[in-house]
């Protein structure tokens, strides 16, 4: 099945914000982040779009694998995003991206920090940020993966949401289009504002906001928002906690079901 990308009408949208960009679609590759980290070190540092139909060896936060299923790129969407990127602060970037995507694709997304766009509870798409450095310059390449049909949830920790149970027509053209405008839009606004601007829109949306949380590292109990750097808050038991998204996973237990009258 031949896939009918709006390679030009992106291009068209995006060079003006960023010289030298380009689109390039493929039918297939081991993962669009590292192909673009392999050219950065290469010294390729030029802004790129580059979407995959096939990722055979997707990968998703702390190495975890994004799973993409080779149905001619119907099934889900992944694309990275590659340009160089020199903010003062970094802290906050992924949630700035999660929320440029959720704001792109539904009202009804939520984020659950600090990475992960999610649909009642399920894991809709996910994002991944990797950077180098090349001579003086700092190369960014953000990762993003959506679910477009539904998927085979099974060995996941999580179950999987997908875009069709909101969007009944989207598909991956449609939907790359939707989001690569506001994407760079995003970003190059965080570039020069950080992520502050940015935190009541986030919490507008956070999964996390008065549940309780496990994390990796140990802390536990209710997640309160995020602060101006975009770290994760969480009042415990020695008080409120900050916590970078570093090494550290977060899982939330189901929402209290609501209290019944007496």
């Amino acid at each position: 099945m031949t896939i009918r990308w709006a390679a030009e009408s992106i291009w068209e949208q995006v060079a003006p914000l960023l010289p030298g960009f380009t689109v390039e679609i493929l039918p297939q590759i081991d993962s669009t982040n590292s192909e673009l980290m392999r050219r950065a070190r290469a010294g390729q540092c030029e802004p790129t779009l580059l979407v995959a139909e096939r990722q055979t060896a997707g990968r998703g936060r702390l190495g975890r694998d994004w799973r993409s299923d080779g149905q001619g790129g119907l099934s889900s969407l992944t694309f990275s995003l590659g340009l160089v990127l020199q903010p003062q602060d970094w802290s906050g970037l992924s949630l700035a991206v999660g929320l440029a995507v959720a704001q792109s694709l539904h009202p009804a997304l939520q984020l659950k920090w600090p990475n992960d766009i999610w649909y009642q509870d399920c894991k809709l798409a996910g994002i991944l940020i990797e950077t180098t450095n090349v001579e003086a310059l700092r190369y960014c390449v953000i990762g993003i993966g959506i679910n477009l049909l539904a998927q085979d949830s099974t060995g996941l920790r999580t179950p999987a949401a997908w875009l069709q149970e909101l969007v009944a027509d989207a598909d991956g053209p449609g939907t790359l289009q939707a989001l690569v405008l506001p994407l760079v839009q995003a970003v190059q606004a965080f570039e020069t504002q950080g992520f502050a601007p940015l935190r009541a829109a986030y919490q507008a949306r956070d999964l996390l906001l008065g549940r309780e949380v496990h994390c990796t590292d140990g802390s536990q109990g209710v997640a309160s928002g995020v602060d101006a750097g975009g770290a994760l808050l969480v009042h415990t038991g020695r008080g409120m906690q900050r916590i970078s998204s570093a090494e550290v996973s977060v899982r939330a237990l189901p929402p209290l079901p609501p209290a019944q009258p007496t």
